[in-house]
């Protein structure tokens, strides 16, 4: 086989994995924004109580995200071990994980809920609404976490596409329940609420359906299974080290902007919106890493692991690239659209030109945290970000003191970005994560 025809074999495996996965990330976020932009019409208390709810459950759910992410890369070795029942057998077992761990998740939403809303900073006005929405919408965590679970089933069995199908079906079907709970029904806040629990309850009734027909198809097991539910668990937990302290150094960012003034968190705020939506498209790279590299390691074939992760880190630089050069030459564009302000755009125009010098690197580091976790290297990944949160937080809560204002700030999230593609880079390099097999022992 040529260099040629491998590229154009790796581009092919790539593009069919990451374009659809870059649909559904960028659907998943809709949920919020229909609920803000519905409840936004009935008042600014109910926006806000909304608005603090909303985070809270995006924390609550989101340190769960290894249930995806650990669930790709063992499904993802078995198929390439060409043992397509017990990569089945390995999704079920990581969906009833989510199950176990959705039970303590309710109660405690439901339990704390007046607690995490004055937490939160909500206002005696808008922590009614706040409480009512956090404990209507717990009810939908359960099918929030099984998602997330049966999503990295789908993708280990390298199918991305059903994930988008669901996913814009559920925005649909919420967009749609919202309108008529909050004002057909009369339901106001609560209405969104059962309006966004009762389309992803019906999302993962869609995802249970699409696996328990292939665990049929494939004779597996539906019943729980203690060993390889603790198995799960024991590759996810590493990767919940790594979400927590990942979500320590963004709010560390938040809160040293929000001690540099209103013009500056305004602008840090924007910023991070450009931030995230950016990394969605380099994350859906990410995914197509764990789902590819996972399946050559199952297959015993480190030569093709090196060559697509070589062809991966390509894609991620040149999308960083490309991506760094969309945020500068756009900005005339979309920065009016975020803001009026002629102190908040100073601001943010300064930041993001500090945003897009980083992206080149950003895309190696999405690439080669999705490579990693494709090969479930999770314990390096949690030292390795322990470690960079251990490096950003002196650095950003120098800031203050410094007198470099909001531009400090994000020259230490490059500080961030290039200790973390440091780590992965080094870790790349070596050969300590190609581990072979079905399993990674």
């Amino acid at each position: 086989m040529t260099l040629t025809t491998d590229r154009r074999r790796h581009d092919r495996e790539i593009l069919a994995l990451a374009v659809p996965a870059f649909g559904a990330l960028v659907a998943e976020p809709l949920f919020l924004m229909a609920d803000s932009a519905i409840v936004g019409h009935l008042g600014t208390a109910q926006l806000a109580g909304v608005g603090v709810a909303s985070a809270a459950l995006t924390t609550a759910t989101g340190v769960f995200v290894f249930l995806a992410y650990a669930t790709t890369a063992a499904v993802a070795r078995r198929i390439g071990a060409g043992d397509r029942r017990a990569a089945v057998q390995q999704g079920i077992d990581g969906i009833w994980l989510a199950l176990a761990l959705s039970v303590g998740v309710v109660a405690l939403t439901l339990l704390l809920a007046p607690r995490l809303a004055d937490a939160l900073g909500a206002s005696p006005t808008a922590a009614p609404y706040a409480v009512t929405y956090l404990r209507i919408s717990a009810l939908g965590i359960p099918a929030i976490l099984m998602v997330m679970a049966s999503t990295g089933v789908l993708r280990g069995l390298q199918d991305t596409r059903t994930p988008l199908y669901v996913a814009v079906a559920g925005f649909a079907a919420n967009l749609g329940l919202n309108a008529a709970l909050v004002y057909g029904a009369g339901l106001g806040v609560a209405g969104s609420a059962w309006g966004t629990v009762a389309a992803q309850t019906g999302m993962a009734a869609v995802y249970v359906f699409v696996v328990v027909r292939g665990a049929r198809r494939e004779r597996a097991s539906l019943r729980p299974d203690p060993a390889g539910i603790r198995a799960s668990a024991r590759a996810g937990g590493p990767l919940m080290v790594r979400t927590l302290s990942l979500r320590a150094i963004l709010m560390i960012a938040t809160a040293v902007a929000a001690g540099l003034g209103d013009d500056q968190i305004a602008a840090h705020q924007i910023a991070m919106t450009v931030f995230l939506f950016i990394a969605f498209a380099l994350d859906a790279i990410a995914i197509a890493g764990q789902a590819i590299i996972g399946r050559y390691l199952g297959a015993g074939d480190v030569p093709g692991t090196r060559a697509a992760t070589r062809r991966m880190i390509e894609w991620g630089i040149g999308s960083g690239v490309l991506l760094g050069l969309l945020v500068v030459l756009a900005r005339p564009l979309y920065v009016p659209l975020f803001t009026p302000d002629p102190a908040v755009q100073q601001q943010l125009n300064t930041v993001l030109l500090l945003l897009a010098l980083c992206q080149p690197v950003s895309g190696l580091v999405y690439v080669l945290d999705g490579v990693l976790m494709g090969a479930g290297d999770g314990p390096f990944l949690a030292w390795a970000m322990l470690a960079t949160l251990a490096v950003f937080a002196p650095a950003a809560l120098a800031v203050p003191a410094s007198g470099t204002g909001l531009a400090g700030l994000w020259w230490a999230m490059n500080l961030f970005m290039l200790v973390r593609g440091g780590f992965l880079a080094w870790r790349a390099r070596g050969g300590r994560w190609l581990v072979t097999g079905a399993v990674r022992s």
